[in-house]
């Protein structure tokens, strides 16, 4: 194409390849995968339907330069630029989805999609339709790190779904990188049937771990508590401790902002934040920097307990000790808040938007045709 406008289109050549048309890898076919269907919008993490695109030429070539998500008819424009209820947006700001599935490496959604957080990724498979789903998840699972951290983050029912649709072998794999308190509470929902099968496939040291969460009700402090943790005895010094932090690789950042001390029978005995094992003097001793007789609760301990606990003392973390005063784990604030907060509250809206949303994006199907003549 030499030239193009709303009347007359130009060919550099009179002749046509008149053969079935076969899409090659790496194309994105501006009708079939982008104009009535919906887009991830990278920069704010939704989902958008794309209801106009814009085409412009430069250099002799003709380019998708962008996309407008508000409510227009869905036509290809030129040049159109926006107007002020919708507002055309560069291109390079949205991945497309249920595009060729060949294409999907070389169109770069991989790294795109993986600079999300996990948090925003598992918004946006809540969000998703089936097909949505599958396109996805099948990029995160190139990162098997990344796919762990989105499924801690789904909900229990799409959580379940999801997990539920895969082979054993590929549940353990997915659960063996997760925590270990939200693997126990995903092999919970799963079938009966399931369960046992899954746990067999699991690394003998996470199998035990999860099994021992799984003996807990899971709106007690045993069910929300992590059992990864950083406990030392009390006569550490402050140096051997901060090594012990810095080489501390599987615990999770947050359950490492409060280090706790046990004497010589295992009974816990103090505990000090990280910042103040930081600030103190390298030679100390952890008896001598940290809080003695810690708050500390029972694996009984009702989940509405723990939360006040925290909430009155200001805590960032709750340790959990058996009937002889032994630290058995550690509840993370985060997971309070999780647990606690009520399910309305995790379908609000995002706040603001650059642009206006697209409402009912869910009842709408994903692969709804496209207007106009492209």
């Amino acid at each position: 194409v030499i030239a193009l406008d709303a009347e007359v289109l130009t060919l550099a050549s009179a002749q046509l390849d008149l053969r079935q048309f076969e899409r090659r890898d790496g194309e994105v076919l501006l009708r079939t995968d982008v104009l009535g269907h919906r887009l991830i919008d990278v920069g704010e993490a939704r989902l958008v339907r794309a209801t106009d695109l814009e085409l412009a030429c430069r250099d002799g070539r003709w380019l998708l330069t962008g996309v407008d998500v508000g409510r227009s008819r869905r036509c290809l424009g030129l040049f159109r630029g926006g107007t002020a209820d919708h507002l055309v947006r560069d291109w390079k700001h949205f991945e497309p989805l249920i595009g060729h599935v060949h294409s999907a490496v070389l169109r770069g959604a991989v790294a795109r999609i993986r600079g999300l957080k996990p948090a925003q990724i598992a918004d946006l498979l809540e969000e998703a339709s089936t097909a949505e789903e599958n396109e996805i998840l099948g990029q995160v699972h190139v990162d098997p790190e990344l796919e762990a951290d989105v499924f801690e983050e789904l909900g229990e029912d799409l959580q379940c779904r999801l997990l539920g649709a895969r082979t054993d072998a590929d549940i353990a794999e997915v659960l063996a990188r997760m925590r270990a308190d939200d693997a126990a509470d995903a092999i919970h929902e799963l079938p009966q049937r399931r369960r046992q099968p899954v746990l067999d496939l699991l690394p003998a040291g996470t199998r035990t771990k999860i099994l021992t969460l799984m003996g807990y009700n899971h709106t007690s402090a045993g069910g929300l508590m992590d059992v990864d943790f950083l406990v030392l005895p009390a006569d550490t010094a402050v140096r051997q401790a901060l090594q012990a932090v810095r080489g501390a690789h599987t615990v999770q950042p947050q359950a490492l902002t409060s280090l706790y001390t046990v004497d010589a029978t295992g009974r816990l005995t103090g505990v000090v934040l990280l910042v103040g094992l930081v600030q103190a003097n390298s030679e100390a001793r952890l008896v001598q920097v940290a809080e003695s007789d810690p708050i500390r609760v029972h694996p009984d301990t009702d989940m509405v307990d723990v939360a006040l606990l925290m909430a009155d003392y200001n805590l960032l973390t709750l340790p959990v000790v058996d009937d002889a005063g032994r630290p058995l784990g550690v509840i993370t604030v985060d997971d309070v808040l999780d647990a606690a907060l009520p399910e309305v509250w995790r379908r609000r809206e995002p706040p603001t938007h650059t642009d206006s949303g697209i409402e009912n994006e869910r009842n709408e199907p994903a692969d709804s045709p496209g207007g106009g003549q492209p």
